[in-house]
């Protein structure tokens, strides 16, 4: 998302509307993690959170 999009991530990262700004792209993404991981592992565990915490969110808790 942040590859792809970047100014994009930075505007809303200054307007503190990450998880608004990205709301689609977020969406597809736990489409796909589910896909590749199962839907049990996906909810049981916090690491698509915190990926997007630490890459999408700058670090910040955000997910």
């Amino acid at each position: 998302m942040i590859v792809y999009q970047p100014e994009k991530r930075q505007q809303a990262f200054k307007a503190g509307n990450v998880k608004e700004a990205f709301e689609e792209e977020i969406k597809k993404s736990w489409e796909e993690y589910q896909q590749q991981v199962g839907a049990d592992m996906a909810n049981s565990t916090p690491y698509w959170a915190e990926a997007l915490n630490e890459i999408l969110a700058g670090g910040q808790k955000v997910f």
